[in-house]
């Protein structure tokens, strides 16, 4: 058995030949790009690449495994340098009869499957080279594509409110997906505004696994949000093991922002421009009794619950709040950088390093910070609206999750 970090989502912003893949993302999230941040900087084992069915994507992946950089795993993904293996993904947006939109995460077992599947979607989608385009047809249906072609199929940060599978188009995943296609669905991806706890307020999901993944933008925000897999190999096949729990596999851990942090925790106004902090659920602002907000995922997942209170199953792992280190105040890059030389990537410092050793590099009152970061004890400010909550300089144990 591998004991792994893994981040699942990964955006691409540019192909090698400098065409746009993600357009909101950075450019320097090249293919080789994340696979050198992953193993150069982040201490990543595993990464999801999520916009490898684009063209140009393929014939950088190609390019790679030509040159000897990459090779081909007998278990299906690929292996960077011998330290990387990588999964090769697509994120695609579907389309209910209702008019819901959401995202979801197809991942292919390799480069010829990927290029099949990237042919066959090309008929469907507008624009195959950019990333999470509409692909004219529902969650359900896109799902039997993936699933014949022995992918693996994850709805994507199932609770934001834009285009996700609850925050946007149902309330049980039963009302979007057929009895054996959801007999195929082996997680849902959490989103960084929701965590364990609040997931399993909805019983329906007891049986699936959760991912935290980054849904990263850009080289920093990789392993924002990461996972601990237990693989019985390093491969396509051993994310399949992990994430269907079977034997001693699965999912170990998982690691995120505290939920208040998430740009979208809770309802935020568009008129006040302020996030509303009555008691969850509220779908209306107080201070203009108005109705025009961006609906929070707190306040939707206890809109749709049906447990009062949180109740995890026995092979759920524990989630692990964490404030990643650009999330620190006062931890500037030039600082971070200085951590990186010293303990050579970001994960060797938020889970090996003590508080003597960073306060070497940084000084003790950062180190201190980033300790009450790595023990979930840092204050915050809610996030809502697109906006990121804010860690605070100071630790407050008391402060009640969701406000």
């Amino acid at each position: 058995m591998h004991t792994l970090f893994a981040d699942l989502h990964i955006h691409i912003g540019r192909s090698g030949d400098d065409r746009p893949v993600k357009i909101t993302a950075s450019r320097d999230l090249t293919f080789e790009g994340i696979c050198r941040e992953c193993v150069d900087r982040k201490g990543v084992q595993v990464a999801g690449v999520i916009d490898c069915a684009s063209p140009a994507v393929i014939a950088d992946i190609e390019h790679l495994v030509e040159t000897g950089e990459m090779e081909p795993l007998s278990g299906g993904g690929l292996r960077y340098r011998s330290e990387l293996v990588v999964l090769l993904g697509a994120e695609l947006e579907t389309h209910e009869e209702g008019g819901g939109l959401s995202h979801h995460v197809c991942y292919l077992p390799d480069v010829p499957t990927l290029k099949r599947f990237s042919a066959d979607m090309a008929r469907k989608v507008t624009n195959m080279q950019l990333s999470s385009q509409q692909c004219h047809m529902p969650a359900n249906l896109l799902a039997k594509e993936v699933l014949s072609r022995e992918g693996l199929f994850v709805p994507a940060h199932a609770f934001t409110p834009h285009k996700s599978l609850y925050g946007s188009c149902a309330a049980r995943m039963a009302e979007m997906f057929e009895e054996e296609v959801l007999a195929g669905i082996p997680a849902i991806e959490l989103g960084l505004s929701a965590d364990t706890s609040l997931a399993d307020r909805l019983s329906e999901l007891s049986g699936l696994s959760f991912l935290s993944n980054s849904d990263a933008h850009s080289l920093p925000k990789i392993a924002r949000e990461y996972n601990i897999l237990k693989m019985p190999e390093a491969s396509f096949a051993g994310l399949r093991a992990a994430l269907e729990g079977r034997g001693e596999a699965g999912v170990l851990g998982n690691f995120g922002l505290d939920p208040r942090l998430g740009k979208y925790h809770r309802t935020f106004c568009e008129v006040c421009d302020e996030v509303v902090l009555e008691p969850p659920p509220t779908f209306e602002c107080s201070r203009c009794a108005g109705d025009k907000v961006t609906r929070g995922v707190l306040d939707r997942i206890v809109s749709i619950a049906d447990r009062e209170e949180s109740r995890s199953p026995g092979h759920r792992p524990p989630y692990r709040h964490q404030v990643p280190l650009e999330f620190v105040p006062g931890l500037g890059s030039v600082k971070l950088n200085a951590l990186l030389n010293r303990f050579g990537t970001e994960m060797n410092v938020l889970h090996e390093a003590d508080e003597d050793e960073i306060a070497q590099v940084v000084g003790s009152k950062i180190a201190r910070l980033i300790l009450h970061a790595r023990e979930g004890r840092l204050a915050m400010s809610a996030g809502g609206g697109g906006r990121f909550g804010k860690a605070l300089p100071k630790a407050d144990d008391q402060l009640p999750l969701g406000l």
